[in-house]
């Protein structure tokens, strides 16, 4: 494939990624939701894979589209038909992750860049698992990124709490549904309570989540240990997930 030169992000993964490769010279139109993962403020904001206007898309003249997991499958097609070319990414693990980023590194030519960014988030992990192995105990933590339904963050965040020296719970039956029940979490007990709900940003009501009925008995509210994150710093696929994490360490 031809380097790309006119790239569209329909997910903010995808931007992070370009902008930490030095490319952000190429990016001609992203998905609304990147504002808070990579400087592209005086871009033309578009929807996303699961809703946008393909001609407005198409107007842009990309030689790439770039989204991710989960898209509907009609945007999709309406892209392909305005004969657009078009990368979806599917990650679901920290590894899927860095394989992304050496993937947009190769298409891009930023090959050298992409290695460099991939070593620094391994350093980083490896600095973050150091640093929880002298921990004398491992907390149960609870991610909740949706509410009705409850559904719990996903695969890389789970590999995240492990590295940090967590335990992540509930545990889902699957990575392609990561919904759980109330039930799962009240048996699970968390004793730390993270909330990230996607697309809220910090915008979330803690105080109707803790008024949830049997919720004041789990060990997470009655310590306190209650806290809201912007879902931008768990739920992108990208370099700001581990940059998070080290600062957060």
């Amino acid at each position: 494939m031809k380097k790309p030169t006119r790239i569209v992000s329909l997910a903010p993964s995808a931007t992070s990624i370009v902008c930490a490769l030095g490319a952000k010279k190429s990016l001609v139109g992203v998905t609304r939701w990147c504002r808070e993962v990579a400087p592209v403020d005086g871009l033309p904001a578009l929807g996303d894979c699961w809703r946008c206007d393909p001609a407005q898309v198409a107007a842009l003249r990309p030689d790439l589209v770039i989204g991710s997991i989960p898209y509907k499958a009609e945007t999709v097609h309406a892209l392909l038909g305005r004969g657009l070319t078009f990368l979806a990414m599917t990650p679901r693990s920290l590894a899927d992750i860095t394989s992304d980023i050496l993937l947009l590194g190769r298409l891009l030519g930023r090959e050298r860049r992409a290695h460099t960014l991939v070593r620094d988030m391994e350093k980083r992990m490896q600095r973050i698992a150091a640093r929880a192995r002298r921990a004398r105990r491992k907390p149960r933590v609870y991610i909740e990124i949706w509410s009705n339904p409850f559904i719990v963050a996903p695969r890389w965040v789970e590999e995240m709490v492990a590295l940090a020296g967590g335990r992540f719970v509930p545990v889902p039956d699957s990575d392609a549904a990561r919904m759980v029940n109330e039930r799962d979490v009240l048996s699970a007990r968390p004793e730390i309570i993270i909330l990230a709900w996607a697309a809220c940003g910090m915008r979330v009501n803690a105080k109707k989540v803790l008024q949830r009925p049997s919720w004041n008995q789990l060990p997470a509210v009655r310590r306190r240990q209650v806290f809201i994150v912007s879902d931008e710093a768990v739920n992108t696929p990208g370099p700001p997930v581990i940059a998070d994490t080290a600062a957060c360490a």
